[in-house]
């Protein structure tokens, strides 16, 4: 029973992970973002880009710790995402689950870092793209020197 119940609990984390990355970009593609470039039109883009990769984590470990207060793990919710937060991070913390329930931890650490990779790479080619935007906009104003 408990490996169907982990099993749903990463499925969820995949799950908001899915949703919180399309409505980033279908946000993205509407205000055309993609096609920005220049420091000052980037960047507010970036920190927004950040902000909103990190909302899709916090509610990752929120679900991860309202399951963990649910099954009585924890005394308090505060507790119980305190430790879903360091578990997801792998920083680990001061608290550890009951031994039924130890096995969740690294299975939590897991997921979490499958999630920021999956995050680093949306991260690395959205900026990948503005940077090019930027190179691309430079070469074009550069003026061309005459053929020899």
């Amino acid at each position: 029973m408990k490996i169907l119940i982990a099993c749903c609990l990463v499925m969820a984390t995949i799950g908001i992970h899915g949703v919180g990355f399309d409505a980033l970009l279908r946000a993205m593609m509407w205000s055309r973002a993609l096609t920005k470039s220049g420091v000052w039109r980037v960047a507010p883009l970036v920190i927004g880009l950040t902000c909103w990769l990190i909302l899709i984590h916090l509610a990752e470990i929120s679900v991860w710790g309202m399951f963990y207060f649910w099954q009585g793990c924890l005394p308090d919710l505060e507790s119980a995402i305190y430790f879903s937060g360091g578990a997801y991070t792998t920083v680990g913390g001061d608290i550890v689950l009951p031994k039924p329930w130890r096995l969740f931890t690294p299975l939590e650490s897991l997921t979490g870092a499958l999630m920021f990779g999956l995050s680093t790479g949306l991260f690395f080619a959205v900026v990948s793209r503005w940077i090019h935007n930027w190179m691309e906009r430079q070469a074009a104003l550069k003026p061309r020197s005459p053929a020899p």
